[in-house]
């Protein structure tokens, strides 16, 4: 696998970087199969299609993971999944999370995968360990997470481009698969099979719990009376969410980095009347706040004592537990707010896998 296929070199010797390599001017070097054609899947056989690798087969039983074949795969035929693997060599298992071991081990149980044969998925919870099963069988699993929100479009392909990939595989195996991640257009990054769950868990905070707390936010601008909540929170959290790449923790704002206990009250107050179903993940979100806020020297002792004060009377039940001193309460609800952790995002799509990133 050359890596230089999806970075042509510059320089007058080389192509003119103003016009694409068509994928039919260069050999096809593997032929490419999708088992889930979901949103993931397809658009990856894409880019590796224009890589100058085959997309030949997929698999996919529901009407959307039949459009997305056809549009980002024209041509190619939709079959099962062992005649996926029949007519592949290197096979892209694009499933939902759960759905993968079991997927793995009926593959390699019925005898559908084949020494020698390449077996990537694209889950962000696993290494290269659930893949043991194809790995008894001659496979060469790899591990290949692109760490992004997937809608299921062409304009998936072109957001590969620059994309970090999380990538696991056998040491013999790793300069193999950052090959493909860069063909792809993307960009390796090594993640230990023993990080592979924390490395997940990191993605689904960041990005499928974003998703949770605008929308949140959206609808609570909605019931003030504000027509557009997107153009309102737009340029917001834009600059909040440059400032927190560029600064960390410099960047909190807000009143309770600075420890505005009367306002984060009047807050739990309107919330508990207007949107009671918010107020579990206000409070979590308040009391993570907090203690960066705290560690990080924005927010000093004395107010931060009344603030928690406001949290933990916010989070204790009316009539109960009078006695309790905010230090008791702080770890009190871990679960407070666990609304999503990125494990179903393409619900309508039992086939396919849903986004990455998360």
């Amino acid at each position: 696998m050359n890596a230089h296929h999806a970075h042509p070199p510059g320089g007058t010797g080389g192509p003119d970087p103003s016009t694409p390599a068509r994928a039919e001017d260069r050999p096809a070097r593997l032929s490419v199969g999708v088992v889930g054609a979901g949103r993931v899947g397809p658009a990856l056989a894409a880019a590796l299609r224009l890589a100058g690798h085959r997309p030949v087969a997929a698999s996919g039983v529901s009407d959307a993971s039949r459009r997305r074949a056809a549009e980002l795969l024209p041509g190619v035929p939709l079959v099962d999944p062992a005649e996926v693997l029949a007519r592949s060599e290197l096979v892209l298992l694009t499933v939902p999370d759960d759905a993968l071991p079991d997927l793995v081990s009926g593959l390699a149980q019925t005898g559908a995968v084949r020494p020698g044969q390449l077996v990537v998925h694209t889950s962000g919870r696993f290494g290269t360990s659930v893949l043991e099963p194809a790995l008894r069988a001659g496979a060469l699993p790899l591990a290949l997470h692109p760490v992004m929100t997937f809608t299921g479009t062409a304009v998936d392909v072109q957001r590969l481009a620059g994309c970090a990939f999380g990538v696991t595989a056998p040491e013999e195996l790793r300069l193999a698969a950052e090959a493909l991640v860069i063909e792809m257009g993307g960009e390796p990054e090594w993640v230990a099979e023993e990080a592979r769950p924390l490395y997940h868990a990191a993605l689904a905070i960041g990005a499928n719990h974003l998703v949770t707390l605008v929308n949140q936010s959206m609808d609570l601008l909605r019931a003030t009376g504000v027509q557009a909540p997107d153009r309102m929170l737009g340029p917001l959290l834009g600059a909040a969410l440059d400032n927190a790449l560029r600064s960390g923790d410099a960047a909190l704002t807000g009143p309770v980095a600075r420890g505005d206990a009367g306002t984060v009250a009047a807050h739990v107050a309107e919330l508990r009347r207007s949107a009671p179903e918010t107020v579990a993940a206000y409070l979590a979100m308040a009391r993570a706040t907090a203690d960066r806020a705290l560690a990080h020297g924005l927010l000093r002792p004395e107010p931060a004592e009344a603030l928690l004060d406001v949290l933990a009377a916010a989070d204790t039940p009316r009539g109960t537990r009078p006695d309790d001193h905010p230090s008791d309460r702080r770890d009190d609800d871990g679960a407070d707010g666990d609304d999503g952790n990125g494990a179903r995002r393409d619900r309508p799509d039992s086939d396919g896998d849903g986004e990455a990133g998360a």
